[in-house]
C-alpha cells in the first residue's frame, strides 16, 4: 500500500492556520512594529532548520508544482549550493563549541549570518509561499527562544519594550509531537526520525523514499539509515528550569523543550484562535523576557 501522508499534513495545515491567527495578532497590536510586507526577505536569507513534518510538507508542494523542466532544476543547483554553505557553518560551529566558546555566542554568530533561501525568486517573493515552514510565517513578530526576546532586524520593535511574544518553543513541541505522530503512523523502524531536523535547501534535495524514512515492507526493511542522521531535539546547551522554582503556573509541559528551555521565566499566553491553554505568544500587557 503506497504510503500517504495526507491526514498528518492536514493537522499540520490546521496548525499553521492557528500560527497565522497569532501572528496576525501580533501585527493588529503593533501595527507600527510589524513591518512585514511584499517583497521583503530578510527572513529568507535567516539560518534555520525545519522539523520532519515541515520537511515532508514542503518537499511534498515542491515536487507536485515543479515537477520537471529547467525552473526546477536550478532551485535545486541553488538548493545543494545553500546546503554546501549551512553545512560549513554548522561545522564551523561546532569547532567553536570545541574550542570553548559559549552556546550563547555561537548561536550569536550564526544569526549574523546569512544565507539566501532556493525557494526565493529573483523578485524576492517565495516560490512556495502559502507552503511555507512556521519560522517563515512568525519571522517579523518578537520570539521568546530559551527565555529571551528575538526580533528581525528590520521590524520596528524596541528592545525592552513590552510586546506580545510567541512562545517558539511550545510551537516546536507541537511540531516534533506531529512528527512523531506520522513516523508512528508510517512505521519508521528509524527510532530517532520524527526528531529530525534540516534546512530547507535539505528538504527539497532529499527524497523521502519508503527506504530513507525506514518503512518496513516499502522498501525500508533492512535499509541504511538516511544519510543525514536525524538530529535528536534538545535545548540548548547551559539552559535548563530555575532550581527549586515553582513552575506550576507557567503553562508548560513539564520535561518538554519549552520547559527545559524556559530557564525558570514566564510568561502569559495570548488567546489567539484556540484556548488558553493552545496558544502561543505572550500577553500583550507583559514585557519580552530578555527583549
Amino acid at each position: 500500500m503506497p504510503v500517504t501522508f495526507a491526514p498528518y499534513f492536514e493537522k499540520y495545515q490546521a496548525l499553521l492556520r492557528e500560527v497565522d491567527a497569532v501572528f496576525a495578532t501580533v501585527a493588529k497590536a503593533c501595527p507600527d512594529a510589524v513591518t512585514c510586507a511584499e517583497g521583503c526577505s530578510d527572513c529568507c536569507h535567516a539560518l534555520f532548520d525545519i522539523s520532519l513534518i515541515e520537511a515532508l510538507y514542503l518537499n511534498a508542494a515542491f515536487n507536485e508544482r515543479l515537477p520537471k523542466g529547467p525552473g526546477r532544476e536550478r532551485i535545486l543547483d541553488l538548493a545543494d549550493a545553500s546546503d554546501r554553505a549551512h553545512y560549513k557553518l554548522k561545522r564551523k560551529a561546532v569547532k567553536a563549541g570545541e574550542k570553548g566558546v559559549s552556546t550563547e555566542a555561537i548561536l550569536a554568530d550564526l544569526a549574523r549570518e546569512r544565507i539566501r533561501c532556493p525557494l526565493l525568486g529573483d523578485d524576492d517573493r517565495c516560490l512556495l509561499y502559502d507552503c511555507r515552514p512556521v519560522t517563515c510565517r512568525l519571522y517579523g513578530a518578537p520570539m521568546e527562544i530559551g527565555g529571551k526576546a528575538h526580533t528581525c532586524g528590520s521590524s520596528g520593535f524596541v528592545p525592552g519594550g513590552a510586546y506580545p511574544t510567541v512562545k517558539v518553543e511550545k510551537i516546536q513541541d507541537r511540531l516534533f509531537a506531529l512528527s512523531g505522530e506520522l513516523a508512528a503512523g508510517i512505521g519508521s523502524s528509524y527510532p530517532l526520525l520524527a526528531d529530525m531536523l534540516a534546512p530547507v535547501s535539505m528538504a527539497i534535495l532529499t527524497e523521502y523514499t519508503p527506504e530513507y524514512l525506514g518503512i518496513p515492507g516499502e522498501g525500508g526493511e533492512g535499509g541504511e539509515a538516511p544519510a543525514e542522521a536525524p538530529v535528536a531535539k534538545a535545548p540548548p546547551a547551559g539552559l535548563a528550569p530555575a532550581p527549586g522554582g515553582d513552575c506550576s503556573g507557567c503553562g508548560e509541559t513539564q520535561g518538554s523543550a519549552a520547559c527545559a528551555s524556559c530557564g525558570g521565566s514566564t510568561s502569559w499566553v495570548l488567546k489567539g484562535s484556540g484556548d488558553a491553554d493552545d496558544a502561543d505568544a505572550a500577553g500583550p500587557d507583559d514585557a519580552a523576557r530578555g527583549a
